[in-house]
């Protein structure tokens, strides 16, 4: 028998703090951030650290004391740059980690309330259902129906049978009146008082670790590692060339060992790996504010490959926040929205009566919510609401019987009252009707389902045994009615599946809903243009060929259980698309893991299919999954361009570094000038490109296809043309100077403004791919303003103010020459533009500038 003594207050809300102050948080030891000793020692180990360390003891060697400690000064720059990239990824991934952490439905003053698991303390009550992961352990109250899986606490898969101890009297040594810290809620529900949190748990006495956002190089990670290890590679043994032949050209072999060290730092693309880093990071911490919780990176790659969402209907499209709006009997109707002020008609009384028995006096499902309101409302000052009766046991839905009965003991009968409420199929096979009877039923059913409402059929049942059946098959139950709520459609859904649709990405809407239903609801959201409906009986019937021909056009699933969604998703995936796939229950797990991304339901949904799943969203609401499609393509469209600026930039500062050797030129670029422009390349990659928003077409261009390569032949192609014209520019104004009878350190000092000056133009040019820089329609991105102008301000120091002056090795440049390059500069920008032009010209209808981009179907 089950449990089913009312839930204890809890404990007051002071009370509980003061046990949290003493006990400690509900949660088991995690990592803690990276000390500034251990990032200090990191930073050590960088290959950027060492070179510089080399160039200081060279310039030491050669007596230039001035060089060496402006070096040695710029190192504690990058490991204040360092510093504070690595903080900001870590405080946007801890944020992650706090808003991934469980939670839990606690008493406290008397209310349920949903807290963070981590502030249970001993002594509060906590109530658990089907699909829970108990949050510490607890010593049962009451409970109806209640199985648990203990599969990662023993190892047995089987599950495991829980009672109340005084409600059947177990003794506490055989553990079945606790349940523990981890374990799933598989049937039935319960509420609880803790007896045990965080490492005092038996999860936290077997040393067991719980998972949390996953820390795996992704794959875009692994593909940058690679790309660096063999640039760096390949970089080193050319810096080893290149010293080599200066000092066989030159005799020199300090200075050769100069260029060669000067030459490796140009040529590292040091900055991928942290700008990674911070935009997968950053880019979560941005999909958490549009409550999207990405609880594997991964994820956030393939958003912008993502060609079909799989949706629920209820809470998805749908608001979630059901009312009733009908009842019905075979005797009388009643409309509320139409009814006004008028009273529920004596007839239906009892239909609202026994749905309102038939549900959870302490609801938290929105139709029983609804239901109870709909019942203090529309029969309030009358004999049929029960606060009187007494619970004596339940009848929980099942796979089998799609209804549910409440067993009540009224104070004034002796028999016992048996109220039910279910799916109509289910309620009428309960009452055993004749076929005539059945089908005027399911008629009205079914134009109730038409208007896009949900339908419950009502029954009830007297039973006189002292011993209660196993089955409610064995009742005796009377058919009273029906009874219809809606849910309607968010106001932003019909808006958020047109861009769907701009985007190139299908939407279906899988339920289990009655077909009439979801066509209306579909329609509602502007999905039901012609789309053809397939049902959970048709699905099952028809083999993998069958199904596979019916997907194309087919764009509503209704009637589906839980299976067939892992079904769908398989089959979807087969005809090779990017299946997004939404779900909020037990049984959704499965479908949630097999498809490319597994999204969950933050509000509504059961800890499995949020552990299943790879993003979470924290309002149930599908423009929020829209945003964050939106956000994945932004993302990966930002890497692109800032692995652009990185190509582009390099390649000037690598041929300065070689072509003075092999001409036998004075040496263009030093330690000094490389580290300087780190200082605008490395924010430029991790804030400006971070920051950067989507392009107003962003959602108007296919999605990019799955197996695109954030290094692909058009990334490099773009970058390298960028980055050869701004060479070949600054190589003319180089020889123009020397043509000119200008000393080298002008020459030098004109090239290396040319050189900045332009690197600001690529960063602008780089921003937007669908239009040119200097158009109004470039979003604002606040950041830019300040590293240009910080860029601009530092320029300006080097050069005007003669000891820095000094040090950067330079000479003012005189007019003609300052002319010369403020046209080489004129001409780079206008080259940049050129390449962006030609890059996007063949473009086809629907693609986009972004490489990797599909063009829409």
């Amino acid at each position: 028998m089950n449990s089913t003594a009312p839930a204890a207050a809890g404990l007051a809300e002071a009370e509980a703090a003061r046990r949290l102050r003493q006990d400690g948080p509900n949660a088991l030891a995690v990592s803690k951030q990276r000390s500034l000793l251990r990032l200090l020692a990191e930073v050590l180990a960088e290959p950027m650290f060492l070179l510089l360390v080399a160039c200081g003891l060279i310039y030491l060697m050669l007596g230039d004391r001035g060089e060496a400690l402006m070096l040695l000064g710029f190192v504690f720059v990058v490991m204040g740059i360092t510093f504070s990239q690595q903080r900001r990824a870590e405080n946007a991934l801890a944020a992650l980690r706090e808003m991934a952490s469980p939670t839990a439905l606690v008493m406290r003053d008397g209310v349920a309330r949903s807290i963070a698991a981590r502030a249970l303390v001993c002594g509060d009550v906590v109530l658990i259902s089907e699909g829970n992961r108990v949050p510490a352990d607890l010593r049962l109250l009451a409970s109806s129906n209640l199985a648990m899986d203990e599969s990662m606490l023993t190892g047995e898969s089987v599950a495991v049978s829980k009672f109340a101890a005084r409600a059947n009297g177990a003794d506490h040594a055989d553990h079945a009146g606790e349940v523990y810290s981890g374990t799933l809620v598989t049937q039935g529900n319960a509420s609880g008082i803790v007896i045990a949190t965080g490492a005092r748990s038996a999860l936290g006495r077997i040393g067991a670790s719980l998972a949390g956002i996953a820390t795996a190089p992704t794959p875009i990670q692994q593909e940058t590692r690679r790309v660096v290890k063999r640039v760096a590679l390949v970089g080193v043994l050319l810096a080893a060339a290149l010293a080599l032949l200066f000092w066989w050209l030159r005799g020199d072999w300090l200075h050769g060992l100069l260029a060669g060290l000067t030459f490796a730092m140009a040529v590292l693309p040091e900055e991928l790996p942290v700008v990674l880093t911070i935009f997968l990071g950053l880019g979560a911490w941005r999909l958490a504010r549009a409550q999207v919780l990405a609880r594997r990176i991964p994820a956030i790659e393939l958003l912008g490959a993502t060609t079909l969402l799989c949706v629920d209907k209820t809470g998805t499209l749908t608001m979630n926040r059901m009312s009733v709006r009908a009842l019905w009997s075979e005797a009388a109707a009643y409309d509320v929205a139409g009814a006004g002020a008028a009273p529920l008609q004596e007839e239906l009384h009892g239909v609202l009566e026994f749905a309102v028995l038939a549900s959870h006096r302490r609801a938290f499902d929105p139709m029983e919510t609804a239901i109870g309101a709909a019942g203090r409302r529309l029969l309030a000052d009358t004999e049929h609401l029960h606060g009187d009766w007494t619970l004596l046991d339940d009848y929980p839905l099942s796979k089998q019987m799609l209804a549910m009965s409440r067993v009540w003991r009224s104070p004034d009968l002796r028999a016992k009252m048996i109220a039910a409420k279910g799916a109509p199929e289910a309620i009428v096979d309960l009452c055993h009707l004749e076929a005539g009877r059945a089908a005027l039923i399911a008629g009205q059913v079914a134009r109730m389902a038409a208007d896009g409402l949900r339908v419950l059929g009502v029954a009830r049942a007297v039973f006189d045994a002292s011993v209660l059946p196993g089955n409610q098959h064995d009742f005796d139950f009377e058919f009273l009615g029906l009874i219809a709520l809606e849910d309607p459609v968010r106001a932003a859904v019909p808006a958020a599946i047109a861009e769907c649709r701009r985007a190139g990405i299908r939407v279906v809407m899988i339920t289990g809903d009655h077909q009439a239903t979801a066509i209306s609801i579909a329609r509602q959201a502007g999905l039901a243009n012609g789309a053809a409906t397939l049902s959970g009986a048709e699905l099952a019937s028809l083999d993998d060929a069958g199904l596979a021909a019916r997907l194309a056009d087919t764009d509503i699933y209704c009637r589906v259980q839980p299976a067939q969604k892992l079904r769908l998703v398989q089959a979807f995936r087969a005809r090779g698309e990017v299946v997004a796939m939404t779900g909020d229950g037990v049984n959704d797990a499965p479908a949630l893991k097999a498809a490319d991304i597994g999204v969950a339901m933050g509000a509504l949904g059961t800890d499995v299919a949020r552990e299943a799943a790879a993003l979470v969203l924290l309002d149930d609401d599908f423009g929020s999954l829209v945003s964050a499609v939106r956000q994945g393509r932004r993302v990966f469209a930002n890497l692109r361009k800032a692995i652009v600026f990185v190509v582009a930039v390099h390649v000037p500062i690598v041929g300065l570094s070689i072509l003075p050797v092999l001409l036998g030129w004075p040496m263009l670029l030093m330690p000094v000038h490389i580290l300087f422009l780190q200082l605008i390349i490395d924010p430029a990659c991790s804030v400006i490109f971070e920051a950067e928003p989507a392009e107003a077409d962003a959602m108007a261009c296919g999605p990019r296809r799955p197996d695109a390569r954030l290094f692909d032949r058009v990334v490099l192609l773009r970058g390298l043309w960028q980055g050869g014209g701004l060479l070949l520019a600054l190589v003319a104004v180089n020889c123009a100077a020397h043509a000119s009878g200008g000393s080298d350190d002008a020459a030098r000092a004109v090239t290396f403004c040319v050189l900045v000056l332009a690197n600001l133009g690529l960063i602008q040019v780089n921003r937007a791919w669908s239009q040119p820089s200097w158009r109004p329609g470039t979003a604002r991105n606040p950041a830019f303003p300040v590293i240009a102008a910080g860029a601009l301000i530092l320029l300006a120091l080097i050069v005007g103010v003669a000891p820095l002056r000094a040090l950067f090795v330079f000479d003012l440049p005189r007019w003609p020459l300052a002319a010369v390059g403020a046209t080489a500069l004129a001409g780079s920008l206008a080259w940049f533009e050129t390449i962006k032009w030609v890059a996007n010209r063949p473009l086809r209808p629907g693609a986009c500038p972004i490489a990797g981009s599909a063009p829409r179907g």
